[in-house]
């Protein structure tokens, strides 16, 4: 491992995963470079060889554009690991479109630094970090889930994500996914927030097309998103 790798971002990312766990998440685990790392972390939660550790519901996802496959099969609550280049546009993609699937998002990362807003936990092992240090990187999450999961007092409280306000009355918005555009008129869609899908109003957000990520407040769109790339 690198001595710059950040520790505590790891650790943080640990404890996110075994709260997820502990209310019953699948582990996707996906790597569009090197899908063995995919199926080593998958087989390390699922099977582990420590006797005493349990047996964790992990899935490894082999598809260069995992989008389509982890919006239909991942459920609300669940957790997506990814390995890649922290420049990798598909993966910054997926990434920020989790949350509106409901699904949370831990990116072990190296090579260029990752975007800073792509609302997952990032492990950045340096510019220069190999091979090695990837595969110490995930038994360390594997490891460090672990120890969080003999400690019930931390898993109780889920930890909690930025959220975007409302101007006029400061309640949260969520992040949303455009499903499908007409639902209802012209200006509804049917977007996914939080893996469920809802009636959205568009008429403040203007021409969106399905794909797009919208901030959602009461049924009602108030912005669009940028996004890295579209599926």
């Amino acid at each position: 491992m690198n001595p710059g790798a950040p520790g505590d971002a790891l650790a943080s990312a640990s404890l996110a995963l075994a709260r997820s766990f502990h209310g019953g998440a699948t582990l996707w685990c996906w790597s569009p470079t090197w899908p063995s790392h995919a199926d080593h972390v998958a087989v390390e939660f699922v099977h582990p060889v420590i006797v005493g550790k349990p047996a964790l519901p992990s899935v490894a996802v082999r598809s260069r554009e995992a989008a389509d496959r982890l919006r239909s099969a991942a459920l609300s609550g669940d957790v997506v690991v990814v390995i890649g280049d922290g420049g990798d546009l598909a993966i910054a993609d997926v990434v920020q479109r989790a949350p509106a699937w409901g699904v949370e998002s831990i990116w072990l990362a190296f090579g260029h630094p990752p975007p800073g807003d792509t609302g997952a936990h990032v492990v950045w092992l340096g510019a220069d970090a190999g091979q090695a240090d990837v595969v110490c990187a995930y038994h360390l999450l594997w490891e460090l889930t672990h120890v969080c999961l003999e400690h019930p007092g931390v898993l109780e409280v889920g930890p909690t994500g930025d959220t975007i306000s409302c101007p006029a009355c400061m309640d949260a918005g969520d992040l949303g996914e455009i499903q499908s555009l007409g639902c209802a008129n012209d200006t509804d869609a049917a977007v996914m927030v939080g893996g469920l899908t809802q009636p959205v109003d568009l008429s403040l957000v203007g021409s969106c097309e399905p794909g797009d990520l919208i901030v959602v407040h009461a049924g009602v769109a108030l912005t669009k998103l940028a996004v890295s790339v579209h599926d």
